[in-house]
């Protein structure tokens, strides 16, 4: 799949995540994550994020989804090797949740609601949000992802 991008790195595709609180539009940074923007734009291709819950949500700092078990443990089969980048944890960051290992990531990713710079460099941020940064911000655990869906 062949991906443009902005002066600022950003993909001019993008997705767009729909929940009960309206549409959120992740754009990719392929130049910093190249597999693990393949890796989740092929598992919203497939599907596989639609009806999974956000599992943790902590007002101030992220709002966690991925796992199709809803409990954080769980994810699609595929880990990841880090991809670890000089991208900063601002607010809308879009990231790679992980156990311990570095190289664990699979399906699992995180929004930042916040600055959290103690993140930095520890995670493999692979998107921003573009638009709809207030609807992340009404999210609370146990709200479902209705679709999530691939522009290109």
């Amino acid at each position: 799949m062949s991906l443009t991008t902005n002066d600022s790195g950003l993909t001019e595709q993008y997705a767009l995540l729909k929940t009960k609180h309206g549409e959120i539009k992740i754009q990719f940074y392929p130049e910093d994550a190249p597999a693990t923007v393949e890796r989740i734009i092929k598992l919203i291709s497939d599907g596989f994020y639609d009806g999974l819950v956000f599992h943790r949500v902590i007002p101030g700092f992220v709002a966690q989804t991925g796992d199709p078990t809803g409990t954080g443990t769980s994810g699609s089969g595929v880990k990841l090797k880090a991809e670890f980048n000089e991208r900063r944890h601002t607010p809308g960051t879009v990231a790679m949740a992980r156990a311990a290992d570095p190289n664990s990531a699979d399906s699992q990713f995180y929004i930042t609601l916040d600055n959290t710079p103690h993140l930095d460099r520890q995670y493999t941020i692979f998107g921003q949000v573009t638009e709809g940064f207030d609807n992340v911000l009404s999210i609370s655990q146990g709200d479902t992802i209705e679709s999530f869906s691939f522009h290109s």
